[in-house]
């Protein structure tokens, strides 16, 4: 998800709930402060999203045919913390992680979203992982950015959808008798309403819903159990309107919905806007990159592609500044689109852009025309459920420089 954004939603959380809430996290500095580490992608100072943009990097690499280096991978699962649980970057990794390390839901869950895809080398650090998110889930059934913060739309889609890559019945998963999609329920607002459908990132003091486009994108994934990637569907169950969830409907209904809204939001302009303070007009190319991702993981490609097409004439300088995170980004929403490529985007290969920016790949494959790799999740763990392995999400991450610390694939097949 977009950084920037998720700042801008974890700041307004911080002035106006006044609680506990997730930890914002900056774009990335270009002149690091610490010494960047064999392995990690990117150049810019890890700090505040080294593992995020590993994590979004090596899930990207996958969706294209491509074998990521055996360091890059190995300096991911590096970064975990004996508890299971990630924190946004650790530069020295040969020592245990400090008590006053800051540990998170976003980091962690999308280093396990990487991990459990690319690879059965790390099995039981991923159950760790795992075991840890379990752990500090709300009693509404979703989670914070931080462990004990505030539930946000984006955290609880984001943890929905390692849970489900690691095999995970999430609809059983439950928290004083709570799931994670009645936690995305509540932020869900009523359709009927002006921005009916849409999600909030969380409530204000008061308890007041406001759509949220970044909150939005991430909680369709979450609801239809989708990792970061997404998964191409066709036309034909795309939803158009509005309706109201029944709790047999709850996942595909509030994911729908969300869906219907984020089309007609994109409708206009083909772009998102900023939600940063005197930026209304300023286009979000991230969350725009994650809406199309959402988009046309429920069918709505019209929309989807209407708004990747809009990205690749506008976002390459963006994607550029950005590093390997942006031309992840890039490249997860073309490459779920019909008629996208990753390779041809705006006249440039994002393939090659990303894989220049970390360790030289182990392997390029030639992938047949849109097709898309399956990364089936393991076994269901201990929680019976009868519903298919379809439940995972895309999240995001955050950042921040007013709390102290900071910081930001597929698994299902539609169900029937």
């Amino acid at each position: 998800m977009n950084v920037v954004s998720r700042c801008a939603a974890a700041l307004a959380a911080t002035v106006v709930i006044g609680t506990a809430t997730p930890a914002v996290a900056a774009p990335p500095s270009p002149s690091p402060k610490v010494a960047i580490p064999d392995g990690l992608y990117g150049t810019a100072d890890p700090t505040y999203d080294g593992v995020w943009r590993q994590s979004l990097a090596l899930l990207a690499q996958n969706e294209v045919g491509v074998d990521p280096a055996d360091k890059a991978v190995a300096w991911l699962a590096g970064q975990q913390c004996a508890n299971g649980a990630f924190p946004a970057f650790r530069a020295d990794t040969g020592k245990p992680c400090a008590a006053k390390l800051a540990v998170d839901t976003n980091s962690t869950a999308a280093a396990v979203q990487a991990l459990s895809t690319l690879t059965t080398t790390y099995d039981s650090q991923v159950d760790k992982a795992v075991a840890w998110l379990k752990s500090v889930q709300n009693k509404d059934g979703g989670w914070g950015y931080s462990p004990g913060g505030a539930s946000d739309a984006n955290s609880t889609s984001l943890v929905i959808g390692a849970l489900v890559q690691a095999g995970v019945t999430v609809p059983n998963l439950r928290k004083d008798g709570k799931s994670p999609l009645d936690a995305l329920a509540e932020l869900a607002l009523p359709c009927g309403g002006k921005d009916g459908g849409a999600f909030a990132y969380q409530p204000d003091k008061k308890g007041a819903l406001t759509a949220n486009a970044d909150a939005t994108a991430a909680a369709v994934l979450g609801a239809y159990g989708d990792t970061l990637a997404g998964s191409p569907q066709d036309d034909a169950d795309a939803p158009r309107s509005c309706v109201k969830a029944t709790d047999d409907g709850l996942d595909t209904e509030i994911g729908d919905n969300g869906a219907v809204w984020l089309a007609r939001t994109l409708a206009k302009d083909g772009y998102l806007k900023s939600v940063l303070p005197g930026a209304a007009d300023q286009p979000d190319y991230g969350n725009t990159a994650d809406a199309v991702v959402a988009l046309a993981s429920v069918g709505r490609n019209d929309q989807a592609a209407a708004s990747l097409h809009w990205l690749e004439g506008h976002a390459g300088k963006w994607a550029e500044q950005g590093g390997p995170a942006a031309y992840a980004q890039l490249i997860l929403a073309a490459n779920v689109v019909q008629g996208g490529d990753a390779h041809h985007f705006g006249g440039k290969d994002l393939v090659t852009l990303l894989n220049a920016t970390g360790p030289a790949p182990r392997a390029i494959n030639k992938l047949p025309a849109k097709a898309t790799p399956s990364h089936g999740p393991k076994a269901s763990d201990d929680n019976d459920g009868s519903l298919p392995v379809g439940w995972t999400v895309g999240g995001g991450l955050l950042l921040g420089a007013l709390i102290g610390f900071a910081l930001m694939l597929r698994g299902r097949k539609r169900q029937s």
